[in-house]
């Protein structure tokens, strides 16, 4: 990629600023916690390509934020001994840019485009050719005398990531070899990254202060690698530096981060359906509009997550809250229409 265009496009280089998170990121499949039905196929995906000696075939994650889908990626690249380049479906606006991106690839390197399902109609036109026969049509000239070109491209890896599978257009998720659900981790996995981190970063620590951090972490390792360095900072400052349970307590409610891992936000979005709209079916938008929050964002973000610890249901008439979810805002569960009450 030209210096023309930094933005569009970012080569696998550590910065100073990145060598904490770089150094806390698993770089092998063996080194990943969790996930392991995913580990085991991209294992056998990695060994077969090897043995091969061929690039890897397209890959496509999804699943909900921070569960792991850039690591991968990096992991992917290390484990084939290439180069990752990265860019983001937003990032790509016209097809002249990926088609810049695509002819700086190398034999075997991986391109990985977080947010994929956000490309244009017009970049992936550019896409399906380059991903199924590994070669980009240019146009060259205008009118009449306009003629294309094909281009033959190395052959390479396109890994795509999103939150969003079902925004992704059919025409291209059929052209990944591969597709994986990430899904929350388990508490031992989420226990296990913490515990991990918390060595490499030198945090003296107990099993029960690391124990209250993965309670809270919602199964994200994103989340829980968030509150260690927090967790971390508040030990340092109020305490002895030392994690223990006190000190992971005191510092995540001093977050406002609950013994469930809610936070400000899902407690807003459970308020509202439970208190304002008597439990619900209420639909997104409304539940967006009365708490002054982005739809989107509820919907990536805050619903995964209480879907998964069983406080919401999606309903064809909306969102509906369901009895843990009265139970965990410390109400009773109306037995009808009535407006809830407080658990005495």
């Amino acid at each position: 990629m030209t210096d023309q265009q930094p933005d569009r496009l970012v080569e696998s280089k550590s910065k100073p600023g990145d060598h904490l998170d770089h150094a806390l990121r698993p770089q092998s499949i063996k080194g990943m916690v969790g996930q392991d039905s995913i580990r085991e196929n991209l294992d056998i995906l990695i060994s077969a390509a090897q043995h091969r000696e061929e690039a890897l075939d397209h890959v496509l994650f999804y699943g909900p934020p921070g569960l792991g889908k850039t690591t991968l990626a990096h992991i992917l690249a290390n484990e084939m001994s290439v180069n990752i380049k990265i860019t983001s479906g937003p990032a790509v606006e016209r097809a002249g840019d990926l088609a810049a991106i695509l002819t700086n690839l190398n034999q075997g390197d991986i391109l990985f485009i977080d947010e994929i399902h956000r490309l244009g109609r017009a970049v992936e036109e550019v896409l399906y050719p380059a991903m199924e026969d590994y070669s980009l049509d240019i146009v060259i000239g205008k009118g009449p005398s306009a003629r294309s070109v094909r281009l033959k491209l190395p052959r390479f890896t396109i890994v795509g990531a999103t939150t969003r599978l079902a925004l992704v257009t059919a025409p291209l998720r059929a052209r990944f070899g591969a597709v994986y659900r990430l899904d929350y981790y388990t508490a031992d996995a989420i226990q296990e990254i913490i515990q991990r981190a918390a060595e490499q970063l030198e945090v003296p620590f107990d099993p029960l202060g690391i124990s209250e951090i993965a309670f809270r972490s919602r199964g994200t390792p994103r989340v829980a690698l968030r509150l260690l360095r927090r967790v971390r900072d508040f030990a340092q400052v109020r305490g002895e530096g030392k994690i223990t349970e006190d000190i992971s307590r005191q510092a995540l409610e001093l977050l406002k981060i609950d013994s469930r891992g809610l936070d400000t936000m899902d407690i807003r979005v459970l308020q509202a359906i439970v208190i304002k709209y008597h439990g619900g079916p209420v639909g997104l938008k409304t539940i967006a509009a009365s708490i002054r929050e982005d739809p989107d964002t509820i919907m990536d973000v805050v619903e995964p997550y209480l879907l998964q610890l069983g406080f919401l249901q999606r309903t064809s008439q909306g969102r509906v809250a369901t009895e843990q979810a009265y139970l965990h805002l410390g109400l009773e569960p109306p037995t009808n229409a009535a407006q809830p009450r407080l658990i005495n």
